[in-house]
């Protein structure tokens, strides 16, 4: 049942691209308000790269995270596939691992801009810092499923997502900012390990929450 929800959240946006479109034009338009207002030393934009980076995930990934349920809301849907007969903690797998596909497919598409307008040097290695990225993306999107489950019915469900979203992640993208300095600024890893460790934690504790309590968050 998770194989089908999950091809039929791929299938909705392949067919109209609405939410890697909306993240990937919002990320540009502000990559370069960042390039063009950041035009000065270039050392002090090597320092504030990784909290550029994650702002810009963040304010991207909110459009789409309010997109996750559109299909189901714009077509009053959504109360024939909770009726359905699966598990409403699959419901949220199926929402939360293509939330990371989209976000984490807009992010390659943003980071060569993201290096080139902001006149940054590539990285010697890029590895920890993908697995940076994937485990920051697991933890928004975690968290993005369950508010946007909330907000879903609301009738300023734009304007209530951030407002419930922002102060749920702050701890996590300070992690996230934390271990990509460490990363990029080639530290030791033992001088971040902890942030990673608080970003694994994030993970686990709202994944595991959204899968159990899902049920409860999606009800009238």
């Amino acid at each position: 049942m998770f194989t089908t929800l999950l091809k039929k959240e791929l299938f909705v946006e392949l067919r109209n691209k609405e939410v890697i479109l909306s993240m990937l034009s919002f990320g540009l338009t502000v990559l370069l308000i960042f390039a063009f207002s950041l035009s000065g030393d270039p050392k002090i934009i090597h320092e504030i790269a990784p909290g550029l980076f994650w702002s810009l995930v963040v304010l991207s990934s909110t459009l789409g995270l309010h997109r996750l349920f559109s299909q189901e809301k714009d077509f009053d849907a959504f109360a024939s596939l909770i009726a359905a007969p699966i598990d409403r903690g699959t419901l949220y797998l199926a929402k939360w691992v293509s939330g990371i596909m989209f976000l984490s497919v807009t992010e390659l598409l943003i980071i060569l801009p993201f290096f080139l307008f902001l006149g940054l040097s590539f990285p010697v290695s890029f590895f920890p810092g993908i697995g940076i990225v994937l485990l920051g993306n697991l933890g928004i999107v975690a968290v993005g499923v369950i508010v946007s489950g909330l907000a879903m019915r609301a009738k300023m469900s734009a304007v209530l997502l951030p407002v419930l979203l922002f102060p749920l992640i702050t701890p996590l993208l300070i992690a996230c900012v934390k271990a990509t300095t460490g990363w990029y600024h080639v530290l030791p890893f033992s001088h971040w390990q902890f942030w990673v460790l608080i970003i694994a934690t994030y993970v686990v504790i709202f994944g595991l929450a959204g899968y159990i309590f899902f049920d409860h968050i999606i009800e009238e």
